[in-house]
This record gives C-alpha cells, sequence and structure tokens, in this order.
C-alpha cells in the first residue's frame, strides 16, 4: 500500500535498488537517511516519502514513463532480441512488481508508448472499454484509392478472423502514401490489417500520440517519468 510505513528493505528492494538480502550492504555503501538520519538497521521501518538515497528521494512507488520507442525494440520482457526495457535504468528493471508495457508496438513500429509497474492503470488503458485515443503517421507502399477515409469512418470494416467490425476510425491525408490514422482500438496489427483490407500495405508506421501524450520532444529511445 502506498503512503504506508515499511521496513527499508522492503522499500529498497520493491524499487529495485537492491535485493531484500543484499540490503544491509547498500546501507553501508550509500547514506540511507529516515529524515535526514542515516540508517543501518535493515528493519527500520518508515514512510517513502520519508527516505533519502545519497541525499535523493526514492523513486516513485507506482512509475509511469512515455517513451519514444525506436525500431527493432521488442515490448515483451523474455523474447530473444532488443528488449525495450534495457533502455531503462538497471534498477527500474529490478522492480517489483515489474514495469510492463501499457499494450505493445510490433518491433518494426515507432513512437508513444507507456511503460508502467501500476496494474490497475494498465488494465484500465488497455481494457477493451478504455476508449483510449491513438494517432498513428502511416507510410503506405502503393498510393490512396480514394475510398479509405469513409470506409474506416464508416464502423462497418470487419477484419479477417474477427466477429465485430471495427469502431469508427478517422484518417487525414497527408500526401498519396502518407496519412494520419486515429483509432481508440488495440486489435493485434489493426492498421495493418486495416490497410490490408483495401488493398494497400504499410511498410512504415508511427504512433505519434496515445491518449494526451506525445513524444514529439523524444528522440527515439528518450523517455520521461509521468506525474
Amino acid at each position: 500500500m502506498q503512503n504506508s510505513r515499511k521496513r527499508i528493505d522492503a522499500h529498497l528492494s520493491s524499487l529495485g535498488y537492491c535485493s531484500r538480502s543484499e540490503a544491509k550492504k547498500f546501507l553501508k555503501m550509500f547514506r540511507v537517511c529516515i529524515n535526514g538520519v542515516r540508517v543501518f538497521e535493515t528493519d527500520k521501518k518508515a514512510l517513502h516519502s520519508d527516505i533519502t538515497v545519497n541525499e535523493t528521494q526514492l523513486d516513485p512507488e507506482n512509475l509511469t514513463i512515455l517513451m519514444n520507442k525506436p525500431s527493432g525494440v521488442i515490448c515483451s520482457h523474455d523474447d530473444a532480441g532488443i528488449l525495450i526495457y534495457s533502455l531503462l535504468p538497471e534498477r527500474w528493471q529490478n522492480r517489483n512488481p515489474k514495469i510492463s508495457t501499457v499494450g505493445r508496438l510490433d518491433g518494426d513500429t515507432t513512437g508513444a508508448i507507456l511503460l508502467t509497474d501500476d496494474g490497475v492503470l494498465n488494465h484500465r488503458l488497455t481494457s477493451p472499454k478504455s476508449d483510449v485515443s491513438k494517432l498513428y503517421e502511416v507510410t503506405l507502399a502503393q498510393a490512396l484509392r480514394g475510398d479509405e477515409a469513409e470506409i474506416f469512418a464508416s464502423g462497418t470494416l470487419m477484419l479477417n478472423g474477427e466477429t465485430k467490425p471495427l469502431l469508427p476510425a478517422k484518417m487525414e491525408i497527408l500526401t498519396e502514401t502518407l496519412v494520419h490514422l486515429e483509432i481508440c482500438e488495440g486489435k493485434y496489427h489493426q492498421i495493418k490489417r486495416m490497410f490490408g483490407a483495401v488493398g494497400n500495405r504499410v511498410i512504415a508506421l508511427y504512433r505519434v500520440r496515445f491518449g494526451e501524450y506525445d513524444v514529439q520532444n523524444l528522440a527515439p529511445g528518450e523517455y520521461k517519468i509521468l506525474n
């Protein structure tokens, strides 16, 4: 529970600073203080907000991050290849509960993605009922034929393997092979399948915005903590 008094070793291990068994050594190596007073006993209890490590406040108890995902990075904890979590500080990779992506982006898809260790928040944002808007920049292999925006907005497009049509999506044409597409669902390979259904192919996909968060000020691989 947040804002509760816990043992120092419980705070440190849950936030990834060290394991419970390493806590005693950690307290000797680093200046861990409760309200400015250094402590060496792992069983001392304190509020999260009262603890500092080397004069720096502890990391947040719940951590939510906005990242500009680069190409070639995989949204998984255990697949082969470059995992998105490897772009985070090692301490954050050792948090318990683990940080997980809010939904996924394919390896070749770039742009805005949220990561969090808040399971309730993650479920709320990925629930089919969440209605969170996602804006994508889509580069196409062939020129638009002209009726795509109308089809996507109709709410009648049925993808192969699905039992319900897609919700209406809004498309803005930038060039004959570049569009912005706004959706509020997150079905498997949804945008690639949508353009496949109208006889085209996606060759590059960049998520401009997730909900209210965009990554226009973040370079690929950069991230920031969200309040």
